[in-house]
């Protein structure tokens, strides 16, 4: 694809003061210095034109596929910082794995962030440093934004929200409505790593783990999945409500039962320590690097072949199947020989993971 318009001089080397003030958002001198030391600094990579927009080759996107797909997310996650990631990184990754779950190959984000006054400028700066670096790594610009100032106490540090655009495949055709009696659900790989990582983060526990969220961009891992079986029938990254929230909303979708093993559902022992200690769920807890596909049975050995071929799912696993029994009601097979109902909540298990 052909970049936006280049990048003309942009003033470098000003100073900027420890915190950001109300006056970085009223559009003048001191507005221009902070998004020049912090965003175009940053992106300095990407060729943009500072304009109020990006502009994309027509063209280049219609050589890639014949659909268009467009998503937006918004990301509050408290702390800031954790182990594995940041928001900044939150908020690349869970934008590039909502379009990638539509069969789409991700081609530009846009970035927009609303600061609280008196947030540190060196906490700004991480921030953005960590959403290039993780864009640069995915091969996924950052191609526009927007910057927001707000007065203490009218948000909590620093909220972001990012668009992405994307071109659906050709002769691919996913959508969470589309499972079959007889499809066989997948995942790829350890489940609620990211909710108990943020809750540990908080310090509030006082409890010794060396959780890791697994934030990560799925695209590529998508790629192989749909090249390998392009019958897939539908994907979904696991979020907030986790992979709970997933099963329930294919089943109403599609008019179908789903029946899950708890004996072949990956959990990382560590959290599945954590969840005990709490009182959690493991299946409720968000993920920001796992998926759950649909395929059918036929192909479900080729499409676990490709998921363990690639880096990000050599823990993927089939962990249950679509049914003609029990329609819009998801059901797991306890490793105690019995049932249970996995419902979705009413609200979230943890507030603010995302």
């Amino acid at each position: 694809m052909n970049p936006p318009f280049p990048l003309g001089p942009r003033r470098a080397g000003r100073t900027l003061p420890a915190t950001v003030t109300l006056a970085h958002g009223g559009g003048g001198s001191a507005m221009r210095d902070l998004i020049d030391e912090i965003f175009v600094a940053s992106f300095s990579d990407v060729p943009a034109a500072l304009e109020d927009q990006a502009r994309l080759d027509l063209a280049a996107l219609a050589a890639a596929g014949d659909r268009l797909a467009f998503t937006t997310d918004s990301f509050v996650v408290d702390p800031l910082f954790f182990p594995g990631g940041d928001i900044g990184k939150l908020a690349v990754c869970g934008t590039i794995n909502d379009l990638a779950v539509g069969a789409a190959r991700p081609v530009a984000l846009s970035c927009a962030v609303i600061v609280e006054e008196g947030l540190a400028v060196e906490t700004l700066r991480a921030v953005a440093r960590s959403m290039a670096e993780t864009a640069r790594a995915a091969g996924v610009p950052i191609v526009t934004g927007d910057t927001k100032v707000v007065a203490r106490g009218a948000c909590d540090k620093l909220f972001v929200t990012t668009t992405g655009i994307g071109v659906v495949r050709a002769g691919v055709d996913t959508g969470i409505g589309r499972a079959r009696p007889g499809d066989v659900v997948l995942v790829n790989g350890r489940l609620g790593d990211h909710g108990a990582a943020i809750l540990n983060a908080r310090g509030d526990l006082a409890l010794e783990t060396a959780i890791e969220s697994d934030c990560a961009a799925l695209h590529e891992l998508v790629d192989a999945l749909v090249t390998a079986v392009p019958e897939v029938r539908a994907m979904r990254d696991a979020t907030r409500g986790g992979l709970a929230a997933v099963l329930n909303e294919l089943a109403e979708a599609s008019g179908a039962g789903v029946r899950i093993r708890e004996l072949d559902t990956p959990v990382h022992p560590e959290v599945q320590g954590f969840c005990e200690i709490l009182g959690l769920d493991p299946l409720y807890l968000a993920n920001e690097g796992k998926l759950v596909a649909v395929v059918p049975a036929a192909r479900a050995d080729a499409a676990l072949a490709a998921l363990r071929g690639h880096p990000l799912g050599r823990g993927a696993a089939a962990i249950g199947t679509v049914t003609a029994g029990r329609p819009g009601r998801v059901v797991m097979e306890t490793r105690f020989g019995g049932e249970r109902i996995v419902d979705m909540l009413v609200g979230d298990q943890l507030p603010r993971i995302c």
